[in-house]
């Protein structure tokens, strides 16, 4: 499961006319059963939300003000993530009759069109507060705080990232949440602005439309995922046929030694953290140390604990990338760290859905064909797992048929190619003619097409 939370806006999302119907409750019952967190992020002053909505129970956090506030419905804290309004801009607005106007947390609100007396208030005094909009209400907020930092916020309690999340919305206030998340989605009656912006954008409108997100996300995850993985993908060469995403199965990049395996598996992680993908790398021999920006967990002096590398991985989302240097092993007792390890990881993707990319490096080793490793550690489903070996054909046959995507290097790329189909027993697709020494060989197994070159 890679989309594991759902965040809602309220007005003109969840709600009609500041009401939520009983079909669109059931809906977000039926998400909380699926184990998947519920958030809802809303412009909303916390007092008024409770007053018009009574089942904040289903919901893990609620964000509301527009980003300032963080409500826990379990336990009923309140968490301010913004100054208090200042008093001064208060009284100016109420001294030039701006009415309606409510003060919350951390929001000043009215409605259109008081824009313009509290744009000029805020110069008169100097303050740095900004103004956003939502379809004709008026938010004034500190610099930097909204529905994305809000999100943010919440995600962060909930140890879960933004790219795990299919977010819903109608207004310009919910574009910086949309755009954080994972799979965007705008209901029908959202605005055109929201709507380009969007992944999907549902057939029905309000809540009917979020009942119609939910549904679509608990009987196919695979559409969503797909959207989510689409906006994220990792090109790999100049234009933009040949690339990776997070729902795409394994990759195995192969080549003899000294042909580039390492580059281009270094270009791929700097390229997932460009998007924000969490990536955590195997390292038996010590080959990513100078990985630009990671933690290195071990050397040749010290070896690397299972339960410090899961604490790292747990803590953070959006921490660097880690590198689990295995040096400090005997090389024969690395394949069992390795199993011991990579278990514990997928138990961390079934609960959290991250990492979102695992290098293997040295694969061969860590899944050797003559053992039960991978039968009795892999995972079934290893997608965004990157596989760096110089034989393929000494991997287990079970991890090799997860792979779905094949970067084969060097002047023996079409022959890496061919050891790949036969260990798993698949026909060698024809390969066009082309220059190893200038460009790698891409093949995408469930695309129907051949290989073909690229340039990376």
């Amino acid at each position: 499961m890679y989309l594991i939370a759902f965040a809602t806006d309220y007005d003109g999302t969840l709600a009609h006319h500041g009401a939520v119907d009983e079909p669109t409750l059931a809906g977000l019952e039926r998400l909380r059963e699926s184990g998947r967190k519920l958030l809802m992020v809303t412009g909303r002053e916390l007092p008024d939300l409770q007053r018009v909505f009574d089942r904040l129970d289903l919901f893990d956090v609620v964000v509301a003000e527009n980003g300032a506030l963080l409500y826990f419905p379990q336990s009923q804290e309140e968490r301010p993530l913004a100054a208090e309004p200042p008093a001064e801009l208060v009284a100016a607005l109420e001294a030039r009759g701006v009415s309606p106007l409510s003060v919350g947390r951390g929001i000043v609100a009215t409605w259109e069109p008081h824009e313009t007396t509290v744009l000029e208030c805020i110069r008169e005094l100097g303050l740095e507060w900004q103004i956003i909009f939502n379809k004709g209400a008026v938010m004034v907020l500190p610099p930097g705080v909204n529905k994305a930092t809000g999100l943010a916020a919440a995600l962060d309690e909930l140890g879960l990232s933004p790219l795990n999340v299919v977010a819903i919305g109608d207004a310009e206030n919910d574009n910086a949440f949309l755009k954080a998340s994972g799979c965007a989605v705008a209901v029908a009656n959202a605005l055109d602005a929201v709507k380009q912006t969007a992944d999907l954008v549902t057939r029905a409108d309000h809540g009917t439309g979020v009942v119609e997100a939910i549904d679509a996300l608990l009987s196919d995850e695979s559409l969503p995922t797909a959207l989510a993985a689409r906006r994220r993908r990792i090109v790999l060469g100049p234009d933009d046929e040949a690339g990776l995403t997070v729902d795409g199965g394994a990759v195995l990049i192969a080549g003899s030694s000294g042909v580039g395996k390492s580059t281009m598996a270094t270009a791929i992680v700097e390229k997932a953290l460009e998007q924000t993908f969490q990536v955590c790398v195997l390292d038996p021999e010590g080959d990513y140390d100078e990985l630009e920006g990671a933690v290195v967990l071990g050397d040749a002096e010290r070896q690397p604990a299972a339960h410090e590398v899961m604490d790292f991985l747990r803590t953070d989302p959006a921490s660097p990338p880690l590198v689990v240097n295995m040096l400090g092993y005997d090389v024969a007792d690395r394949p069992a760290f390795f199993r011991q390890l990579i278990g514990q990881i997928a138990d961390l993707r079934g609960e959290l859905a991250r990492p979102h990319w695992l290098l293997i490096d040295e694969a061969h080793h860590m899944l050797p064909a003559a053992s039960d490793v991978a039968t009795a550690a892999l995972p079934v489903e290893l997608s965004a797992t990157i596989y760096v070996t110089v034989h393929p054909e000494m991997m287990a046959p079970q991890a090799l048929r997860t792979v779905q995507t094949v970067v084969a290097v060097g002047s023996e790329a079409v022959e890496v190619l061919r050891s790949f189909c036969e260990t798993i027993e698949v026909e060698l697709p024809p390969v066009p003619d082309g220059d190893p020494e200038q460009a790698v060989l891409y093949w995408r197994r469930d695309s129907g097409e051949p290989p073909r070159w690229i340039r990376p």
